[in-house]
């Protein structure tokens, strides 16, 4: 055989197998842009000491390294949630291992607590009120909306409802993840009164084990955990965003200091929710959502009690499951949903 004959097929052998494992490795990259997240890693046994510690799965630098949990923080999901800070691991480029409170800051960057106090992208706390039973899109973006529900009352005398975000609506690619905050009477915080769906079914999180519950859907990793033994749970939306969400309630001490005039069978049970976005465009809406625009100049006033951010005309909702509103953004094809 004609020795260039036998180099060309030599050659040409090399080219197939090359793309073969081009398609091997396209066929298991599906979730490619996602499996950088924080998330993606394999727990290990602890160390002596009781530190945990995990193997990382993600792409790049950190691909393959043991993380270990400091010693102020050893577990990433502590039982004494309130007074320990939990360890996160970050097996993306960033490859650390950081300590922090599991549960919402109402004083920090992305959070809406209370009767609603929002801390924008750019640091600056408002509010927005909305209005009772209203639905309002508090992130609204191409590839996510997060539409709230309100809930309220309007005393006797007053010209404005008090409202309380009472559940989420977490709109991406085909899905839709709620939260929700059920209607009771008496507080006990021993009693779950979260609700979760998964397009339109209930998810029961485990309270034993890894404390969560996840999917792998085709365009993305979803995990929820319980950072709380009742009432408490993070969420990650790989590629997407991080919730950390608190159910509450208003206390008789409360009800009574800001005169709310509740009514003795209802004890207004709402979300704490502190949230980080990962990848938002510069055209991003929302009440929350448009803080995050590198443009964005507030126009809340500052120096007063209550900064008031208007803008219901603009991201008022038909449901909390519509990704329509006067200047939402939202181009996914989430379903419908239900409380």
């Amino acid at each position: 055989m004609d020795r260039r004959y036998s180099f060309f097929l030599v050659a040409l052998a090399l080219v197939f197998i090359s793309m073969e494992a081009s398609n091997v490795q396209g066929s298991n990259s599906k979730k490619a842009p996602y499996d950088a997240a924080s998330t993606h890693y394999t727990v290990l046994a602890p160390t002596s000491t009781g530190q945990e510690r995990v193997y990382c799965l993600a792409r790049g630098a950190c691909n393959g390294k043991v993380l270990t949990c400091p010693s102020q923080c050893a577990q990433r999901k502590p039982k004494k949630n309130k007074k320990v800070k939990g360890c996160f691991f970050d097996c993306s480029s960033k490859c650390e291992v950081t300590c922090k409170w599991r549960k919402p800051n109402c004083n920090g960057y992305g959070s809406l607590c209370y009767d609603p106090r929002f801390v924008g992208g750019d640091g600056a706390m408002f509010y927005f009120h909305g209005a009772k039973d209203g639905n309002f899109a508090i992130v609204s973006d191409e590839n996510l909306q997060i539409n709230a529900h309100f809930i309220g009352t309007r005393p006797q005398g007053r010209t404005r409802d008090y409202t309380w975000v009472q559940a989420l609506a977490v709109m991406f690619d085909t899905h839709t993840l709620v939260l929700a905050a059920k209607r009771v009477s008496q507080w006990d915080n021993s009693f779950d009164a979260l609700i979760v769906r998964w397009d339109g079914a209930v998810v029961n999180i485990p309270t034993d084990g890894e404390a969560e519950w996840r999917t792998n859907s085709e365009e993305r990793e979803v995990i929820v955990e319980r950072n709380e033994e009742t009432n408490g749970v993070k969420v990650t939306v790989a590629g997407l965003v991080e919730l950390n969400v608190k159910v509450r309630a208003i206390g008789e001490h409360e009800n009574k200091v800001h005169n709310y005039q509740l009514p003795a069978d209802d004890a207004f049970a709402h979300l704490e929710t502190q949230f980080k976005f990962t990848g938002l465009t510069n055209l991003v809406e929302g009440v929350l959502g448009q803080t995050y625009r590198p443009d964005y100049v507030s126009p809340v006033k500052r120096g007063v009690a209550m900064p008031m951010m208007g803008g219901e005309d603009k991201y008022q909702t038909p449901s909390l499951y519509s990704p329509l509103c006067n200047h939402c953004r939202f181009k996914g094809k989430a379903g419908l949903s239900s409380i």
